[in-house]
């Protein structure tokens, strides 16, 4: 592919490195001389100039790339970068990078961003994922098409423990993309069997009913939290149980 990437911060720097060694073809752009290390990623183009500005862009050939990665430090700039990618250049894709989690309602399709990346939103995320198994946690959110991918750790309790992939019914707009056992990554079969501490990494889609998943996971209704889904509107509420009526003597 090639992708342009604004904003040649170690932010910035380090997705380049990581795609230029997989031989992507790369662009840098930052409007700040002290951000122009060339020599930390010398295999790819850098630019000088203001990503924010049309003929930067122009400059940058951003009409003939396939991605385009708004990575400043700048929440603004980077919504700016985006809606002109999108808008002026038809650009396929674009990545744009969230630096306050209170801007991240803005980073969606109507500013020309098909992916948001939260930095303190996949770190809680993280955190939730290594501390709590048997809660389905969401991972990430494709903004445009709304899908979410899902983690869970296989809790000793869970219905599925001991069954093939191929014997569980999955809720719809439901997929189970990856089984990672231990270190080993493992793309699911119908002849796999599920076992206690399997970490299960799950796509869902918009619709899809993320109560009845937990509820097959885990044999439980789905916990409240924030990144945690909870049961959708028309769900069934849990029903307190009524106290026991003391004995008449």
């Amino acid at each position: 592919m090639r992708v342009v990437i604004a904003g040649a911060g170690s932010v910035g720097r380090s997705i380049a490195r990581e795609l230029l060694v997989s031989d992507h073809e790369v662009t840098l752009i930052d409007r700040q001389p002290t951000s122009m290390r060339v020599a930390q990623v010398p295999e790819a183009d850098w630019l000088l100039a203001d990503a924010c500005e049309l003929s930067t862009l122009t400059e940058a050939k951003v009409d003939e790339c396939d991605v385009i990665v708004a990575a400043t430090g700048d929440d603004k700039a980077n919504l700016v970068i985006s809606l002109l990618a999108k808008t002026e250049f038809g650009v396929p894709r674009t990545v744009a990078r969230v630096n306050n989690p209170k801007n991240e309602w803005m980073f969606d399709e109507s500013w020309g961003v098909d992916v948001a990346v939260s930095t303190p939103r996949i770190m809680t995320a993280m955190v939730e994922e290594a501390v709590a198994v048997g809660d389905l946690v969401k991972i990430f959110t494709f903004h445009q098409s709304g899908a979410d991918i899902l983690e869970i750790t296989l809790p000793e309790h869970s219905p599925l423990t001991g069954l093939r992939v191929g014997e569980v019914t999955w809720p719809e707009d439901t997929v189970l993309a990856t089984i990672v056992r231990g270190a080993q990554p493992i793309a699911p079969s119908p002849d796999d069997t599920l076992e206690v501490g399997d970490e299960l990494l799950i796509v869902t889609g918009r619709d899809a009913p993320q109560a009845e998943l937990h509820a097959l996971l885990v044999g439980a209704p789905a916990p409240t939290s924030p990144t945690a889904p909870v049961p959708t509107a028309g769900s069934p509420s849990p029903v307190a149980p009524s106290p026991a009526t003391p004995p008449t003597s």
